[in-house]
């Protein structure tokens, strides 16, 4: 009788989602929670943080993904050469943080919130280092903040080095899954590691121009305590909407609903046009100034 030195088969496909990514290698966290790195078909490569997938055990021994499965949504943001890749899926709720130092991009901040509408997802603008706001906030921004309160968007004024403010943000997120979004050197990860205090996440500091350094390399999905997802992201200090057409523009300004189809011309874009509803709300106090203004910039971009 001779020994049998073949390799065992390849083990039947099994669910698992992918927590981050390395490089053309993944980590997914299977469904008895265990944690294993995982090669992808070249045809997966579009692959990205959050994604559930199929994966199986090899003959060799080492784990590949065999299989995406569907997807709710994705975030995405071009790379240098202009191209759409992926950034994290299958989110539920989209957390905008801003701060006073570096001083909120506003039109930044709209472009996120355009993503949130675009997923769709829900959002919360969280404005971090809120012991600053009082030194370092302009009536300009107050009144730019005002304008998002006055919209309906929820914000909450926390600051993550004083441990202040975090309790509302998980209650926030409540079983569900969130992504951490932001310019750099907001304060993204000095929240994220409040509210995953035993994860060992970097934390950079604002440089001398006042801009932040990016730490946080590839987005990764942490499971909280109090249950729930946090996916924390790579710095992005422009957000790309690449590929935005007009009714995306439109509908991303959630404002604009009670006067829409109510413009002399259907196919109005609130701009040059005469007789616009859009328009005449702005003019009458019925509609913010600064964030239509900022949709007029964003327009002349598409």
């Amino acid at each position: 009788m001779t020994e049998n030195l073949s390799h065992p088969a390849s083990t039947a496909p099994e669910n698992g989602q992918i927590i981050t990514r390395f490089g053309a290698d993944f980590l997914v966290e299977t469904a008895d929670a265990e944690l294993l790195r995982c090669t992808a078909r070249r045809k997966l490569d579009h692959l990205a943080c959050g994604d559930y997938v199929q994966w199986e055990r090899q003959a060799q021994g080492n784990a590949a993904i065999t299989a995406m499965l569907p997807r709710r949504n994705v975030l995405e943001r071009p790379d240098f050469r202009g191209r759409l890749r992926p950034i994290a899926a299958n989110i539920d709720l989209l957390i905008v943080v801003a701060s006073w130092q570096p001083a909120p991009i506003w039109e930044t901040l709209d472009r996120y919130l355009i993503a949130a509408n675009r997923l769709p997802a829900d959002v919360l603008l969280v404005f971090n280092k809120a012991d600053l706001r009082q030194s370092l906030a302009s009536a300009e921004a107050e009144t730019c903040l005002a304008e998002y309160q006055r919209i309906g968007i929820p914000i909450l004024h926390v600051s993550a080095k004083q441990q202040q403010g975090i309790h509302p943000i998980l209650e926030a997120i409540q079983g569900r899954t969130a992504i951490v979004v932001g310019q750099s050197g907001v304060g993204k990860s000095s929240l994220a590691m409040q509210l995953l205090p035993e994860t060992d996440i970097r934390v950079g500091t604002i440089s001398e121009t006042g801009e932040g350094r990016h730490t946080t390399t590839s987005a990764t999905l942490y499971r909280l305590p109090s249950g729930g997802s946090l996916i924390d992201s790579p710095g992005v200090r422009d957000f790309g909407l690449t590929g935005m057409d007009f009714a995306t523009l439109e509908t991303g300004f959630p404002e604009f609903r009670p006067f829409l189809g109510e413009c002399r011309f259907h196919n109005c874009t609130h701009n040059h046009e005469p007789n616009c509803a859009i328009k005449a709300a702005v003019a009458a106090g019925q509609l913010p100034p600064r964030r239509f203004a900022r949709y007029l910039s964003l327009l002349a971009n598409i």
